[in-house]
C-alpha cells in the first residue's frame, strides 16, 4: 500500500498534511500536526481497518508545532506506539515547557489554544531517539533517520526502504498543491530561527544522492520530479541566502532586515507565479502571504546574527 496523506486541515485545507503508513496488521504516522487534526489522523487509519492499538510508531521530521503538536494527544491514544524523533527533538516532546512558552509568546494564549490545543509531556519511556543513518526496522521495510539542517537544527528526514521514497518535512521546501497546476512550484521554508542556507542547500544535495523515486512533502503532498524538485530548492536557497546578504550590506537591525526582504520575496514569488502562468497575483498571494513573512523573518534573524 503507497502512503496514506491526510489533510490535517491547519488554519486551512492543503496546508499541512500527515502520512500514514500501513506494514501487515500495524501502522505508522509520520507527522502528527495537532491535536485539532486527531480526527483526520483516526479517520485515515480506520480505512485501513486498523485500530489505535495496532499503531506501532509515531514519527516526527522536527518540534514545530505544525508538524508535532499533536503527538502527545495521539501517543494517549495509541497505548502500543513509540515516538521516533531526532534527539534534540525528544527532549521538547517529554519537557515541552519550553516549546510552550515560546508558542505563546509569539500568539498569546488564546491563539495558541485556538491552533495547538492541548500539549503535554510525553513519558520518556516511550519516545526513541534516533541517531543519524540509524534505520529503524518494521515488517519488511526499513525507516532510516536522515539529520537535514537547514531548516530547524533538530530536522530529520525519513527514507522508506519499501518504497525508496523520503518524507522530507520542511528540509525540501513547501509545494501547495493550489500552485501545482501548470507544473512544480516549489520554494523552501526560511523561518526563524535556526535557518541556514548552506546547511539546507547540503541537505537537499544529501537527500537526492539517495537516488528517491518520491519525496513526501508536509506542505504538501508527493513530488515525483526530482531534478526538477532539486533545481528550484537550490535556486531558491541561493536567491534567499543572497537577498539576506544584501539586506544585511543594507544596514541596520532586525527589523530593517526583515522589512527590506519582504517585498523582495514577494516581487520574486510574484513573477515566478507569472512566468507560470499561475493566474492573478491577487488571488494567488493569501495562500503564500504567512510563508513569506514567515521567510522574511528568517533570513532576517540569520542575517542579524
Amino acid at each position: 500500500m503507497d502512503p496514506i496523506t491526510i489533510d490535517c486541515h491547519y488554519t486551512r485545507p492543503l496546508m499541512a498534511c500527515a502520512y500514514l503508513l500501513v506494514e501487515g496488521n500495524e501502522a505508522t504516522f509520520i507527522e502528527n500536526n495537532t491535536t485539532h487534526a486527531l480526527p483526520h489522523l483516526l479517520t485515515a487509519l480506520q480505512s485501513t481497518g486498523l485500530t489505535p492499538e495496532q499503531v506501532r510508531y509515531l514519527m516526527v521530521t522536527h518540534v514545530h508545532l505544525d508538524h508535532a503538536g499533536g503527538t502527545s494527544a495521539l501517543l494517549r491514544l495509541c497505548p502500543n506506539a513509540t515516538v521516533l524523533a531526532h534527539p534534540r527533538a525528544s527532549q521538547h516532546l517529554i519537557d515541552p515547557t519550553k516549546l510552550i512558552a515560546s508558542a505563546e509568546a509569539v500568539y498569546g494564549t488564546k491563539q495558541f489554544k485556538d491552533l495547538y490545543g492541548e500539549i503535554t509531556a510525553i513519558p520518556e519511556n516511550r519516545v526513541r531517539s534516533l541517531n543519524d543513518n540509524e534505520s529503524v526496522g518494521w515488517g519488511n521495510r526499513e525507516l532510516v533517520a536522515l539529520y537535514t539542517k537547514g531548516h530547524a537544527n533538530h530536522h530529520l528526514c525519513v527514507w522508506d526502504s519499501k518504497t525508496h521514497s523520503l518524507f522530507t518535512g520542511d528540509a525540501f521546501g513547501l509545494a501547495y498543491p493550489e500552485l501545482q497546476t501548470h507544473g512544480l512550484f516549489l520554494f523552501p521554508s526560511t523561518s526563524p530561527t535556526q535557518f541556514l542556507p548552506q546547511e539546507a542547500i547540503a541537505s537537499v544535495n544529501r537527500l537526492v544522492a539517495l537516488n528517491p523515486k518520491k519525496l513526501f512533502l508536509t506542505h504538501f503532498g508527493m513530488v515525483d520530479d526530482i531534478p526538477k524538485a532539486q533545481s528550484q530548492m537550490l535556486n531558491e536557497l541561493n536567491f534567499s541566502e543572497q537577498l539576506a546578504l544584501e539586506a544585511k550590506a543594507s544596514g541596520g537591525g532586525f527589523d530593517n532586515i526583515q522589512t527590506f526582504c519582504y517585498p523582495k520575496i514577494e516581487n520574486h514569488l510574484k513573477k515566478r507565479a507569472l512566468d507560470l502562468g499561475l493566474g492573478p497575483w491577487e488571488s494567488l498571494r493569501p495562500l503564500l502571504e504567512l510563508d513569506m513573512k514567515l521567510n522574511a523573518a528568517g533570513l532576517a534573524h540569520w542575517a542579524s546574527l
